[in-house]
Protein backbone atom coordinates (compact mmCIF):
# COMPACT_ATOMS: atom_id res chain seq x y z
CA UNK A 1 0.00 0.00 0.00
CA UNK A 2 3.18 2.43 0.71
CA UNK A 3 4.59 1.63 -2.58
CA UNK A 4 1.14 2.46 -4.15
CA UNK A 5 1.00 5.64 -2.59
CA UNK A 6 4.30 6.50 -3.22
CA UNK A 7 4.09 5.95 -7.04
CA UNK A 8 1.09 8.14 -6.91
CA UNK A 9 2.87 11.12 -5.13
CA UNK A 10 5.62 10.61 -8.02
CA UNK A 11 2.90 10.99 -10.87
CA UNK A 12 1.43 14.17 -8.75
CA UNK A 13 4.63 15.50 -8.67
CA UNK A 14 5.46 14.36 -12.50
CA UNK A 15 2.15 16.19 -13.90
CA UNK A 16 3.11 19.56 -11.35
CA UNK A 17 6.31 19.85 -12.43
CA UNK A 18 6.47 19.03 -16.33
CA UNK A 19 4.53 16.51 -16.98
CA UNK A 20 2.21 17.80 -19.17
CA UNK A 21 5.42 17.38 -21.58
CA UNK A 22 5.82 13.91 -20.87
CA UNK A 23 2.16 13.05 -21.55
CA UNK A 24 2.76 14.65 -24.53
CA UNK A 25 5.34 12.72 -25.26
CA UNK A 26 3.42 9.16 -25.09
CA UNK A 27 0.99 10.42 -27.74
CA UNK A 28 3.73 9.70 -30.12
CA UNK A 29 3.69 6.68 -31.96
CA UNK A 30 5.77 7.73 -35.10
CA UNK A 31 8.71 5.71 -35.14
CA UNK A 32 11.06 8.29 -36.08
CA UNK A 33 9.92 10.40 -33.50
CA UNK A 34 7.87 14.02 -33.31
CA UNK A 35 8.60 17.19 -33.10
CA UNK A 36 6.56 18.83 -29.97
CA UNK A 37 5.03 21.87 -30.45
CA UNK A 38 3.68 23.75 -27.07
CA UNK A 39 0.97 26.36 -27.13
CA UNK A 40 2.93 29.04 -27.60
CA UNK A 41 5.86 28.07 -29.95
CA UNK A 42 6.60 28.53 -33.48
CA UNK A 43 6.72 25.96 -36.18
CA UNK A 44 9.96 26.61 -36.64
CA UNK A 45 11.67 25.92 -40.41
CA UNK A 46 15.38 24.83 -41.09
CA UNK A 47 17.10 26.64 -44.60
CA UNK A 48 20.70 24.85 -45.21
CA UNK A 49 21.54 27.88 -48.04
CA UNK A 50 24.95 29.50 -49.81
CA UNK A 51 24.64 33.03 -48.27
CA UNK A 52 28.54 34.34 -48.76
CA UNK A 53 31.34 33.59 -50.84
CA UNK A 54 30.97 33.60 -54.89
CA UNK A 55 27.59 31.43 -54.92
CA UNK A 56 25.55 33.61 -52.15
CA UNK A 57 22.93 34.58 -55.14
CA UNK A 58 22.27 30.93 -55.21
CA UNK A 59 21.05 30.76 -51.39
CA UNK A 60 20.03 34.41 -51.54
CA UNK A 61 17.64 33.53 -55.06
CA UNK A 62 16.13 30.53 -52.82
CA UNK A 63 15.78 31.91 -49.38
CA UNK A 64 13.55 34.79 -51.43
CA UNK A 65 11.43 32.30 -52.82
CA UNK A 66 11.50 30.22 -49.16
CA UNK A 67 10.43 34.00 -47.64
CA UNK A 68 7.70 34.81 -50.09
CA UNK A 69 5.71 31.42 -49.68
CA UNK A 70 5.63 31.51 -46.16
CA UNK A 71 4.52 35.52 -46.20
CA UNK A 72 1.46 34.12 -48.58
CA UNK A 73 0.32 32.38 -45.50
CA UNK A 74 0.52 35.71 -43.60
CA UNK A 75 3.89 34.28 -41.75
CA UNK A 76 1.55 31.55 -39.83
CA UNK A 77 1.46 27.77 -40.22
CA UNK A 78 -1.05 25.49 -37.51
CA UNK A 79 -2.37 28.73 -36.15
CA UNK A 80 1.09 29.89 -34.95
CA UNK A 81 4.05 31.91 -36.44
CA UNK A 82 6.52 30.74 -38.53
CA UNK A 83 10.28 30.92 -37.29
CA UNK A 84 12.80 30.77 -40.52
CA UNK A 85 16.23 29.36 -38.58
CA UNK A 86 18.72 29.77 -42.12
CA UNK A 87 22.23 28.08 -41.86
CA UNK A 88 24.89 28.62 -44.70
CA UNK A 89 26.14 25.42 -46.26
CA UNK A 90 28.86 27.33 -47.67
CA UNK A 91 28.67 25.43 -51.11
CA UNK A 92 30.94 22.65 -50.10
CA UNK A 93 30.92 19.35 -48.46
CA UNK A 94 32.54 20.39 -45.45
CA UNK A 95 30.01 23.58 -45.07
CA UNK A 96 27.08 20.91 -45.59
CA UNK A 97 27.99 18.65 -43.16
CA UNK A 98 28.99 21.24 -40.42
CA UNK A 99 25.30 22.92 -41.53
CA UNK A 100 23.64 19.64 -40.76
CA UNK A 101 24.81 19.09 -37.03
CA UNK A 102 23.86 22.66 -36.09
CA UNK A 103 20.43 21.53 -37.93
CA UNK A 104 20.29 18.32 -36.64
CA UNK A 105 20.28 19.54 -33.00
CA UNK A 106 17.64 21.66 -33.16
CA UNK A 107 15.07 19.25 -32.49
CA UNK A 108 12.10 22.27 -32.83
CA UNK A 109 13.02 22.11 -36.81
CA UNK A 110 9.73 20.62 -38.34
CA UNK A 111 11.82 19.96 -41.94
CA UNK A 112 14.68 22.01 -44.10
CA UNK A 113 14.72 23.53 -47.37
CA UNK A 114 18.13 22.81 -48.72
CA UNK A 115 20.61 22.31 -49.77
CA UNK A 116 21.75 24.72 -52.25
CA UNK A 117 24.41 23.10 -54.09
CA UNK A 118 25.05 19.67 -54.32
CA UNK A 119 28.42 18.87 -52.67
CA UNK A 120 26.55 20.36 -50.03
CA UNK A 121 24.18 18.19 -49.77
CA UNK A 122 26.71 14.80 -49.83
CA UNK A 123 27.78 15.61 -46.51
CA UNK A 124 24.63 16.95 -44.91
CA UNK A 125 22.22 13.62 -46.49
CA UNK A 126 23.86 11.30 -43.63
CA UNK A 127 23.21 13.74 -40.96
CA UNK A 128 19.87 14.84 -41.55
CA UNK A 129 18.77 11.48 -42.56
CA UNK A 130 19.94 9.63 -39.18
CA UNK A 131 18.25 12.19 -37.64
CA UNK A 132 14.82 11.11 -38.96
CA UNK A 133 14.62 14.66 -40.40
CA UNK A 134 13.87 15.63 -44.32
CA UNK A 135 15.06 18.06 -46.60
CA UNK A 136 13.57 19.84 -49.66
CA UNK A 137 16.22 21.10 -52.08
CA UNK A 138 15.88 23.45 -54.48
CA UNK A 139 18.72 23.46 -56.72
CA UNK A 140 19.90 20.33 -56.30
CA UNK A 141 20.78 18.33 -59.51
CA UNK A 142 23.17 15.76 -59.11
CA UNK A 143 22.08 12.03 -60.46
CA UNK A 144 23.71 11.31 -57.66
CA UNK A 145 21.95 12.41 -54.77
CA UNK A 146 18.35 10.41 -55.98
CA UNK A 147 20.29 7.26 -56.50
CA UNK A 148 20.86 4.51 -53.93
CA UNK A 149 23.26 2.43 -55.86
CA UNK A 150 26.57 3.25 -53.97
CA UNK A 151 28.45 0.89 -56.47
CA UNK A 152 27.52 4.00 -59.65
CA UNK A 153 27.91 6.71 -56.98
CA UNK A 154 24.73 6.97 -55.83
CA UNK A 155 24.38 8.90 -52.08
CA UNK A 156 20.73 8.91 -51.40
CA UNK A 157 19.15 7.97 -48.17
CA UNK A 158 15.62 8.35 -46.95
CA UNK A 159 14.02 12.04 -45.82
CA UNK A 160 15.80 13.78 -49.24
CA UNK A 161 13.62 15.73 -51.73
CA UNK A 162 14.09 17.36 -54.45
CA UNK A 163 12.08 20.14 -56.56
CA UNK A 164 15.19 21.13 -58.68
CA UNK A 165 15.55 19.23 -61.58
CA UNK A 166 18.13 15.63 -61.94
CA UNK A 167 20.63 16.40 -64.61
CA UNK A 168 19.72 12.93 -66.10
CA UNK A 169 17.51 15.98 -68.10
CA UNK A 170 19.40 19.04 -67.83
CA UNK A 171 22.57 17.25 -69.84
CA UNK A 172 20.57 15.52 -72.02
CA UNK A 173 19.04 18.59 -73.21
CA UNK A 174 22.21 20.20 -73.72
CA UNK A 175 23.38 17.35 -75.88
CA UNK A 176 20.23 17.32 -77.95
CA UNK A 177 20.81 21.31 -78.27
CA UNK A 178 24.30 20.96 -79.91
CA UNK A 179 23.69 18.08 -81.80
CA UNK A 180 19.89 19.38 -83.47
CA UNK A 181 20.55 22.85 -83.76
CA UNK A 182 24.33 23.83 -83.13
CA UNK A 183 25.05 21.02 -85.52
CA UNK A 184 28.18 19.72 -83.81
CA UNK A 185 29.67 17.13 -84.19
CA UNK A 186 32.30 17.00 -81.46
CA UNK A 187 32.40 18.35 -78.12
CA UNK A 188 34.72 18.99 -74.74
CA UNK A 189 33.70 18.98 -71.61
CA UNK A 190 35.48 20.67 -67.95
CA UNK A 191 34.23 20.07 -64.74
CA UNK A 192 35.95 21.24 -61.42
CA UNK A 193 35.30 18.25 -59.12
CA UNK A 194 32.21 18.93 -57.66
CA UNK A 195 29.59 16.32 -57.68
CA UNK A 196 27.19 18.48 -59.92
CA UNK A 197 29.38 19.86 -62.15
CA UNK A 198 31.48 16.35 -62.94
CA UNK A 199 27.91 14.56 -63.02
CA UNK A 200 26.42 16.63 -65.58
CA UNK A 201 29.66 16.56 -67.77
CA UNK A 202 29.48 13.59 -68.24
CA UNK A 203 25.43 12.73 -68.29
CA UNK A 204 25.79 15.64 -71.42
CA UNK A 205 29.15 13.28 -72.88
CA UNK A 206 27.41 10.27 -72.81
CA UNK A 207 24.05 11.60 -74.51
CA UNK A 208 26.53 13.59 -76.84
CA UNK A 209 28.30 10.45 -77.65
CA UNK A 210 24.78 7.97 -78.16
CA UNK A 211 23.63 10.68 -80.62
CA UNK A 212 26.17 9.97 -82.92
CA UNK A 213 28.81 12.80 -81.87
CA UNK A 214 32.58 12.44 -81.10
CA UNK A 215 33.51 13.41 -77.28
CA UNK A 216 37.27 14.42 -77.88
CA UNK A 217 38.20 15.22 -74.40
CA UNK A 218 37.12 15.60 -71.24
CA UNK A 219 38.84 16.97 -68.34
CA UNK A 220 39.06 18.90 -65.16
CA UNK A 221 40.33 22.39 -63.11
CA UNK A 222 39.95 23.01 -59.61
CA UNK A 223 38.14 24.93 -57.70
CA UNK A 224 39.85 28.45 -56.74
CA UNK A 225 41.81 28.20 -60.58
CA UNK A 226 42.23 31.45 -62.16
CA UNK A 227 44.82 30.68 -64.90
CA UNK A 228 42.97 28.01 -67.46
CA UNK A 229 45.66 28.39 -70.13
CA UNK A 230 46.70 24.58 -69.74
CA UNK A 231 43.54 23.00 -70.03
CA UNK A 232 42.68 25.46 -72.92
CA UNK A 233 45.44 24.93 -75.22
CA UNK A 234 44.68 21.04 -74.68
CA UNK A 235 41.44 21.37 -75.46
CA UNK A 236 42.24 23.25 -79.05
CA UNK A 237 44.59 20.74 -79.97
CA UNK A 238 41.63 18.32 -79.96
CA UNK A 239 39.56 20.88 -82.30
CA UNK A 240 35.52 20.61 -80.60
CA UNK A 241 32.66 22.13 -82.30
CA UNK A 242 31.45 22.92 -78.65
CA UNK A 243 33.24 23.31 -75.03
CA UNK A 244 30.78 22.48 -72.20
CA UNK A 245 31.97 23.72 -68.98
CA UNK A 246 29.39 23.17 -66.27
CA UNK A 247 31.65 24.54 -63.52
CA UNK A 248 30.40 27.34 -61.07
CA UNK A 249 31.27 30.94 -61.53
CA UNK A 250 33.79 32.88 -60.69
CA UNK A 251 35.90 29.70 -62.26
CA UNK A 252 33.23 29.66 -65.32
CA UNK A 253 33.94 33.24 -66.31
CA UNK A 254 38.06 32.41 -66.16
CA UNK A 255 37.37 29.68 -68.59
CA UNK A 256 35.18 31.68 -70.94
CA UNK A 257 36.82 34.94 -70.80
CA UNK A 258 40.69 32.98 -71.21
CA UNK A 259 38.70 30.67 -74.41
CA UNK A 260 38.08 33.18 -76.37
CA UNK A 261 41.77 33.92 -76.80
CA UNK A 262 42.72 30.66 -77.23
CA UNK A 263 44.16 29.62 -80.48
CA UNK A 264 42.06 27.20 -82.11
CA UNK A 265 39.15 28.05 -80.17
CA UNK A 266 38.25 30.95 -82.29
CA UNK A 267 35.01 29.41 -83.57
CA UNK A 268 34.37 27.06 -80.55
CA UNK A 269 30.78 27.73 -79.31
CA UNK A 270 30.69 27.73 -75.72
CA UNK A 271 27.92 25.95 -73.51
CA UNK A 272 27.54 26.07 -69.69
CA UNK A 273 25.14 25.40 -67.05
CA UNK A 274 22.36 26.88 -64.24
CA UNK A 275 25.99 27.06 -62.24
CA UNK A 276 26.28 30.25 -64.11
CA UNK A 277 22.88 31.39 -64.38
CA UNK A 278 23.40 34.66 -63.15
CA UNK A 279 23.64 38.32 -64.25
CA UNK A 280 27.09 38.23 -63.04
CA UNK A 281 28.74 35.59 -65.19
CA UNK A 282 27.60 37.85 -68.28
CA UNK A 283 28.78 41.25 -66.86
CA UNK A 284 31.95 39.67 -65.15
CA UNK A 285 32.83 37.98 -68.95
CA UNK A 286 32.03 40.95 -70.49
CA UNK A 287 31.79 40.74 -74.57
CA UNK A 288 33.66 36.89 -74.18
CA UNK A 289 30.19 36.11 -72.90
CA UNK A 290 28.23 37.23 -75.83
CA UNK A 291 26.95 33.93 -77.80
CA UNK A 292 27.79 31.59 -74.72
CA UNK A 293 24.67 29.60 -74.55
CA UNK A 294 23.37 27.90 -71.40
CA UNK A 295 21.27 25.46 -69.92
CA UNK A 296 18.88 26.17 -66.61
CA UNK A 297 15.66 26.48 -65.09
CA UNK A 298 13.15 28.18 -66.90
CA UNK A 299 9.36 29.25 -65.63
CA UNK A 300 6.88 30.99 -66.87
CA UNK A 301 3.15 31.90 -67.01
CA UNK A 302 0.61 34.47 -65.10
CA UNK A 303 1.16 33.03 -61.69
CA UNK A 304 4.72 33.09 -62.13
CA UNK A 305 4.74 36.79 -63.22
CA UNK A 306 2.75 37.22 -60.07
CA UNK A 307 5.36 35.97 -58.13
CA UNK A 308 7.86 38.11 -59.55
CA UNK A 309 5.72 40.70 -58.71
CA UNK A 310 5.58 39.69 -55.27
CA UNK A 311 9.46 39.41 -55.18
CA UNK A 312 9.95 42.95 -56.53
CA UNK A 313 7.22 44.35 -53.75
CA UNK A 314 8.67 42.23 -50.77
CA UNK A 315 12.83 41.90 -51.62
CA UNK A 316 13.01 44.50 -54.24
CA UNK A 317 14.07 44.38 -58.05
CA UNK A 318 14.37 41.03 -59.78
CA UNK A 319 15.29 37.31 -58.62
CA UNK A 320 19.29 36.88 -58.70
CA UNK A 321 19.08 33.23 -60.31
CA UNK A 322 16.86 30.71 -61.42
CA UNK A 323 15.76 28.49 -58.40
CA UNK A 324 13.87 30.81 -56.81
CA UNK A 325 10.51 28.93 -57.59
CA UNK A 326 11.52 25.78 -57.04
CA UNK A 327 12.39 27.43 -53.73
CA UNK A 328 8.78 28.52 -53.06
CA UNK A 329 7.63 24.99 -54.15
CA UNK A 330 9.76 23.01 -51.98
CA UNK A 331 9.11 25.86 -49.33
CA UNK A 332 4.89 24.83 -50.16
CA UNK A 333 4.95 21.40 -50.40
CA UNK A 334 6.61 21.50 -46.95
CA UNK A 335 4.69 23.47 -44.76
CA UNK A 336 1.31 21.56 -46.55
CA UNK A 337 2.86 18.31 -45.17
CA UNK A 338 3.06 19.58 -41.83
CA UNK A 339 -0.07 20.55 -41.94
CA UNK A 340 -1.35 17.00 -43.13
CA UNK A 341 0.06 15.80 -40.49
CA UNK A 342 0.28 17.68 -37.25
CA UNK A 343 -2.15 16.17 -34.60
CA UNK A 344 -3.08 18.76 -31.79
CA UNK A 345 -3.79 17.41 -28.21
CA UNK A 346 -6.49 18.55 -25.82
CA UNK A 347 -3.80 20.63 -23.82
CA UNK A 348 -3.18 22.50 -27.21
CA UNK A 349 0.36 20.55 -27.88
CA UNK A 350 0.82 19.90 -31.58
CA UNK A 351 2.40 16.69 -32.39
CA UNK A 352 4.46 16.82 -35.63
CA UNK A 353 5.60 12.50 -36.75
CA UNK A 354 8.93 12.61 -38.23
CA UNK A 355 8.22 9.68 -40.64
CA UNK A 356 3.96 10.94 -41.01
CA UNK A 357 6.01 14.33 -42.80
CA UNK A 358 8.57 12.12 -45.03
CA UNK A 359 5.35 9.85 -45.94
CA UNK A 360 3.44 12.98 -46.38
CA UNK A 361 6.06 14.72 -48.61
CA UNK A 362 6.83 11.44 -50.88
CA UNK A 363 3.27 10.52 -51.43
CA UNK A 364 2.96 14.09 -53.65
CA UNK A 365 1.18 13.74 -56.77
CA UNK A 366 0.52 16.07 -59.62
CA UNK A 367 0.77 18.74 -57.33
CA UNK A 368 0.31 22.16 -58.95
CA UNK A 369 3.71 24.15 -58.40
CA UNK A 370 4.70 27.38 -60.03
CA UNK A 371 7.74 25.24 -61.46
CA UNK A 372 4.96 23.08 -63.32
CA UNK A 373 3.28 19.51 -61.64
CA UNK A 374 5.12 18.31 -59.49
CA UNK A 375 4.97 14.00 -58.48
CA UNK A 376 7.41 12.98 -56.15
CA UNK A 377 9.38 9.51 -57.05
CA UNK A 378 10.48 6.57 -54.71
CA UNK A 379 12.64 4.47 -57.29
CA UNK A 380 16.25 4.93 -57.94
CA UNK A 381 17.66 6.76 -60.07
CA UNK A 382 15.19 8.99 -59.01
CA UNK A 383 14.28 8.64 -55.45
CA UNK A 384 13.02 12.01 -53.76
CA UNK A 385 12.97 13.48 -57.22
CA UNK A 386 9.86 15.70 -57.29
CA UNK A 387 9.62 17.50 -60.89
CA UNK A 388 10.01 16.06 -64.26
CA UNK A 389 12.83 18.08 -66.09
CA UNK A 390 10.23 20.57 -67.86
CA UNK A 391 10.94 23.21 -66.64
CA UNK A 392 14.45 23.84 -68.13
CA UNK A 393 15.52 25.43 -71.25
CA UNK A 394 18.39 26.87 -73.46
CA UNK A 395 19.63 30.38 -73.06
CA UNK A 396 21.78 32.65 -75.31
CA UNK A 397 23.78 35.63 -73.65
CA UNK A 398 23.57 39.14 -75.86
CA UNK A 399 25.01 42.44 -75.85
CA UNK A 400 21.95 43.04 -73.32
CA UNK A 401 22.67 40.83 -70.66
CA UNK A 402 26.62 42.12 -70.61
CA UNK A 403 25.46 45.47 -69.83
CA UNK A 404 23.28 44.09 -67.00
CA UNK A 405 19.73 42.64 -68.22
CA UNK A 406 18.63 39.37 -66.97
CA UNK A 407 17.54 37.02 -67.44
CA UNK A 408 18.00 36.24 -71.48
CA UNK A 409 15.48 35.46 -73.36
CA UNK A 410 14.57 31.37 -74.01
CA UNK A 411 16.40 30.01 -77.35
CA UNK A 412 14.86 26.41 -77.24
CA UNK A 413 13.45 24.20 -75.23
CA UNK A 414 12.24 20.43 -75.67
CA UNK A 415 9.22 21.48 -76.85
CA UNK A 416 11.40 23.00 -79.93
CA UNK A 417 13.23 18.93 -80.24
CA UNK A 418 12.81 16.83 -83.71
CA UNK A 419 13.31 14.02 -81.65
CA UNK A 420 10.70 12.04 -79.96
CA UNK A 421 11.19 11.70 -76.05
Amino acid sequence: MKRVCLMLMLWSLLVAFGGSAALADSHCMDELGCVELGPDDPVVIGAMLSVSGATSFYGEDSLGGVEIAINARDGMLLGREVTLVVEDELCSAEGGQAAAQRVAADETIVGIIGTTCSGAAQGAMPIISEAGMLMISSSNTSPALTNDDTDAGGTYLPGYFRTAHNDLFQGAMGARYAIEVLMAHSVATIHDGDPYTEGLAVVMAETFAEMGGEVVFQGAVSKGDTDMTAILTEIAASGPDVVYLPVFVPESEFLTSQLRTTPGLEDAVVMTADGSFSSGFAQNAGDAAVGVVMTGPYVAGETYDEFLVAWDDQIGGQPPSGFHAHAYDAANILMDAVEAVAEELDDGTIMIGRQALRDAVAAVEDYDGLTGSLTCQEESPYAGDCATGTALAVFEIGEAEVMGEWPPAVAWDLSMSMMDE
